[in-house]
């Protein structure tokens, strides 16, 4: 004689069956989703519930729940209901306020508006804007710099350097060159004090300087290794004395393609002279006021970062030996800085930019 509730005949789709499997592979979000398919799955094979609730250390009251909760809505059955909670304080009418505000005005006695002051002008709390504003991507309080080039060549130029990153010439060496000037040698006025548990490293905000050095460098594209040379001044004859420098570390046999921006020193007579008795070497200069196209710059990002911007150099000598040294561990482990975005895709960009600029209406 049978006693208890009967169980329900259940029966998989092919499709039910595939999403049911896609759940279960739930890696962290929604576990109870995923156990609930799994219990669903275990189910369709044919074994009881209490099999079932014996597999997952479960009860057969729940594996019977979510048996006949499949049942009767098929996969709906196993998602969440909504919860009950309180309505929503914030009407649209006063997230367009907002916005508009944010977007369109400026507050009396400031160049942008706080949230505080938001909150004020429109009988919000600053919690409230403040969603707001995360909610939009917002973000009154930051501003960022551009720069456009007004270079009369410069979609010539970015096809040459881009052209030369993307495809580089046969039996050819592509070199960024570049100087980084006037590097100083600061002291801090009391020794540091390290980072502890609890306490990030401390330093007196005032420094002592020791003097100045210059970096000229050139960043060979294939391998990321890099030739650098130090001087005291920046000057043409110290300029066309680091190309001395490149000669001696690539081989004749080998054309030389040399990336460099429009510095006065990269133009002088005295670097045309150089160049006509060197035929196989060629120099390739980027737009103005395009930095980021030289991928040398990429390379003094890194040398400040992690050298010279927290470094304690108590003299210009030290300095130079913390670049040496930063200049030989980049030599010892290379690795090239990889160039992605086609010179089409470039100027499409920058299009784009621009058209955003001029439909501003400022």
């Amino acid at each position: 004689m049978r006693t208890g509730r009967p169980k329900a005949e259940l029966m998989l789709t092919a499709e039910e069956r595939h999403t049911l499997e896609q759940w279960t592979r739930r890696p962290k979000t929604a576990q109870a989703l995923a156990r609930r398919a799994r219990i669903v799955l275990a189910c369709a094979t044919g074994k009881t519930n209490h099999v079932v609730a014996a597999e997952f250390k479960t009860t057969g009251q729940t594996v019977g729940r979510w048996r006949r909760c499949f049942v009767e809505r098929r996969l709906d059955g196993l998602l969440d209901e909504p919860r009950p909670g309180t309505s929503r304080r914030t009407s649209d009418a006063d997230v367009e306020r907002v916005l508009a505000l944010t977007l369109e005005t400026k507050p009396s006695a400031a160049t942008h508006w706080s949230s505080r002051d938001m909150a004020t002008t429109c009988g919000l709390s600053q919690s409230t804007v403040s969603r707001i504003w995360r909610a939009f991507g917002l973000q009154p309080h930051r501003t960022e710099t551009f720069k456009l080039s007004q270079d009369p060549l410069f979609i010539e130029k970015v096809r040459d350097i881009v052209g030369l990153y993307l495809h580089p010439p046969d039996k050819a060496l592509v070199l960024c060159v570049d100087e980084k000037a006037q590097i100083q040698a600061l002291d801090r006025t009391r020794p540091l004090l390290p980072m502890r548990p609890g306490q990030v490293e401390r330093r007196t905000h005032d420094y002592r300087r020791h003097g100045t050095t210059s970096l000229v460098a050139a960043l060979n594209v294939k391998t990321g290794q890099v030739i650098g040379k130090l001087h005291q001044r920046q000057r043409a004859w110290e300029f066309r004395t680091f190309f001395d420098t490149i000669e001696a570390h690539v081989p004749a046999s080998l054309d030389v393609h040399l990336i460099l921006d429009n510095y006065g020193t990269h133009k002088t007579a005295l670097i045309r002279r150089w160049l006509l008795k060197r035929p196989h070497f060629h120099l390739h200069f980027t737009p103005t006021s395009t930095s980021w196209l030289n991928l040398v710059e990429r390379w003094f990002a890194l040398l400040t970062e992690r050298q010279l911007r927290r470094g304690v150099h108590p003299s210009v000598h030290a300095l130079k030996a913390a670049i040496r040294a930063y200049i030989a561990h980049t030599n010892a482990q290379p690795k090239p800085f990889v160039w992605t975005k086609t010179a089409d895709e470039i100027l499409a960009g920058i299009a784009r930019f621009c058209h955003r600029t001029s439909a501003s209406g400022h």
